[in-house]
């Protein structure tokens, strides 16, 4: 659903434009997004924690679940994309309300049918999905990984696995949360979901107290613990808010809503399609640095790991600009909206330049952070992280700028063209060329990246301008 937003922008501009709207988006802009990025970054967190300790575990097993954790992103994208099409169906239905005042309250049913439906079209497709990460192992090994760090991937992600279902329900509820402009529950829960993990991963990896602990396996038992308790104890949290509770946002979850299911799949699947997109890219070429080996693989798991972390803030802005842009529209603002789409993605460009000069500047010691000294791979493992953290420095800019585009994008339910352009993007310009200058020219696992650095580009350029033109775009 493409949506007008700039009704009227044809008006002369008066001599001293006022600035005043644009400060106070800013503010309401980042209100509503730190705490989201906050909250990304705890989830990511968990990750990251899971990959220190297994680095400090041997440089092998950060490698398997490096590969892992690649197919795992890749089966999470298809739920992901669903349970994130809360986000614009409860922020239009809330910003309706407001339109009507404060006799209308139509709005209140219409989230209850929007959560319903996004947990049902979840439900639905993270049954496949489970099922391929279940015979993890076997698809490892159908790209061409060394059998050995495929059967522990395997057996990291048997672990792993179960935590994608209350994960999915969290995602679901954080939507709600960020239409509702409260997203300090969902933050709290993360931040105490972090600290869990980084308690009981080592002790499941390492063991404690004579018990030899899981290995590989204990790790992605930790992250399923933390993202079950992270649901359960959002849906606690908004039980005991009165403000929250009052909406019964699960009220008869078990009955089907055809046509609410239809309108969830109608915005979730091509922002599913688009994240598998996205997420796949980075599954493939952590593949493809399955063919160079366990230290290519390990490098390859620094750098990605590094700049996803970097990447939860944009993502963040861009979950808060769907809610800002969705609340507008759905109230008939649809200049406000404009102005704060713009706002969001000039944070985001903003926090991802500083970001693009810290990896740049700090790539050697964010390496070693991830590796045992005492490790005969890891000065090499080192070196070659510090190169790939350095390609990653300069893509910043444009990952920042294409997340929260399409987050102000989703918040006009515009979902189908920015998937093409991921498409494009990705797999016709990046991947592409990252294979081509890393195995036809022989650039090795800097080829790579270089290529994920340019589908990024590709991607970002024509998000922008694809904002660019609904936001001009009249009524």
């Amino acid at each position: 659903m493409e949506a007008s937003l700039t009704h009227g922008a044809d008006r002369k501009p008066s001599a001293a434009p006022d600035r005043a709207p644009w400060r106070a988006e800013a503010r309401a802009t980042l209100a509503l997004a730190w705490p989201l990025a906050l909250t990304n970054l705890s989830q990511h967190a968990m990750s990251l924690t899971d990959s220190i300790v297994l680095g400090w575990l041997s440089t092998e097993a950060l490698a398997a679940a490096t590969l892992g954790a690649n197919l795992y992103w890749m089966m999470m994208a298809p739920a992901l994309g669903v349970a994130l099409a809360a986000g614009p169906l409860l922020a239009q239905a809330r910003g309706r309300g407001r339109g009507l005042g404060a006799g209308g309250r139509g709005w209140v049913p219409e989230m209850r049918r929007g959560a319903r439906g996004s947990l049902w079209a979840a439900a639905a497709v993270l049954a496949p999905c489970l099922l391929v990460l279940w015979w993890g192992e076997a698809a490892l090994r159908l790209t061409g990984q060394d059998p050995h760090l495929a059967a522990l991937a395997g057996e990291f992600l048997r672990t792993m696995m179960w935590g994608l279902v209350p994960f999915t329900l969290f995602v679901v509820l954080r939507g709600y949360l960020a239409a509702m402009e409260r997203p300090g529950p969902a933050l709290a829960i993360a931040l105490g979901a972090v600290a869990l993990n980084a308690a009981i991963c080592p002790v499941l990896v390492f063991g404690c107290l004579g018990w030899p602990g899981l290995g590989i396996p204990g790790a992605g038992l930790a992250s399923s613990i933390a993202n079950l308790l992270m649901a359960l104890g959002l849906l606690g949290l908004i039980a005991r808010d009165r403000r929250l509770a009052r909406i019964r946002l699960l009220g008869r979850w078990w009955r089907p809503d055809v046509p609410m299911l239809r309108e969830v799949l109608r915005i979730g699947l091509p922002i599913a399609a688009a994240l598998l997109l996205e997420m796949g890219v980075f599954s493939a070429a952590s593949f493809a640095m399955g063919w160079f080996g366990a230290v290519a693989v390990a490098a390859h798991a620094i750098a990605l790991q590094t700049s996803a972390m970097t990447f939860m803030v944009p993502m963040g802005i861009g979950q808060a600009a769907t809610a800002r842009v969705g609340l507008l529209v759905g109230a008939g603002d649809r200049p406000g909206a404009a102005r704060a789409g713009w706002t969001a993605i000039a944070l985001g460009a903003g926090f991802m330049t500083a970001m693009a000069v810290l990896l740049i500047l700090a790539r050697d010691a964010i390496a070693w952070t991830f590796l045992d000294r005492t490790d005969s791979q890891a000065a090499e493992a080192a070196a070659l992280g510090a190169m790939l953290l350095l390609i990653a420095g300069v893509y910043q800019l444009a990952d920042g700028v294409q997340a929260v585009a399409a987050g102000a994008l989703r918040g006009l339910k515009d979902t189908a063209v920015p998937m093409l352009l991921a498409a494009l993007g990705y797999w016709v310009a990046g991947l592409p060329l990252g294979l081509l200058l890393a195995l036809g020219l022989g650039h090795g696992p800097p080829g790579i990246w270089i290529g994920l650095a340019a589908g990024l580009g590709a991607v970002a350029v024509p998000m922008l301008l694809r904002w660019r033109a609904l936001a001009r775009r009249h009524g």
